[in-house]
């Protein structure tokens, strides 16, 4: 790697760690890389699609005159790792908000949870969580939401391409969820409980494809304070 090369323009593909914002994560790897290779002080550098800080997995980071390529990447189809637990909800449709409502799941069985989920095959409507990074009147929802202001969101169409490698042990379902840019999984975990009569929400998260790229590619080595970018 040299400095010539990244601002003709790199993809890094990076394997988010839990907790780190995908903002957190471009920006140690801009310091790296400036620190490394003396990168001039507006050296272009963006990811191609925010990463929840509770969902690990794949993140796309686009450097130099690679970064024109963001808008096409974003999109691109995901996949996603999904594991919900039914019979309660959060607030946040994930684990960052405390549970709540508990419901009784003893009628539930294995073929109703498939029955709905292959519901939500195809087109669909959805309402992005609150606590998201959607701006509503130039303010961050999850600002919003966290300062006890009411968040009002509008339904979008979104499309489940498949829902496979269905895995159930109650209150637990996992699965793999192909899906179109600007698909909330969050909402889909509370809409799924929604149907399910017991509620929902998405105890864990992970991206493994964007497009044609896949997390088994990425690294997640440029956390480390002594990493270096010669080999890539």
């Amino acid at each position: 790697m040299t400095a010539e090369k990244l601002l003709e323009g790199h993809i890094f593909l990076l394997d988010k760690p839990l907790d780190w914002t995908s903002f957190q994560a471009v920006n140690k790897m801009k310091y790296k890389l400036k620190s490394e290779f003396g990168l001039p002080k507006k050296f272009k550098i963006g990811h191609a699609g925010t990463l929840d800080p509770r969902a690990t997995g794949l993140l796309i980071v686009c450097t130099g005159k690679f970064t024109k390529k963001i808008p096409e990447i974003q999109d691109a189809p995901k996949e996603y790792w999904t594991e919900i637990k039914i019979g309660v909800q959060t607030e946040s449709y994930d684990t960052e908000k405390p549970e709540i409502l508990p419901q009784d799941i003893s009628h539930i069985t294995e073929e109703k949870v498939k029955e709905i989920l292959s519901k939500f095959l195809g087109e669909i409507e959805q309402k992005p969580p609150i606590f998201s990074a959607i701006k509503i009147d130039g303010k961050r929802a999850y600002d919003m939401a966290r300062a006890g202001q009411e968040v009002e969101m509008k339904s979008r169409k979104t499309t489940i391409n498949y829902i496979e490698d269905i895995e159930i042990k109650f209150p637990l379902i996992s699965f793999t969820v192909g899906c179109s840019k600007g698909t909330y999984i969050r909402s889909l975990a509370h809409d799924i409980g929604q149907e399910l009569g017991v509620g929902a929400y998405l105890t864990q998260l992970r991206r493994t494809k964007i497009g044609d790229y896949n997390v088994e590619d990425a690294t997640s080595d440029f956390l480390e304070k002594d990493y270096r970018f010669e080999n890539l």
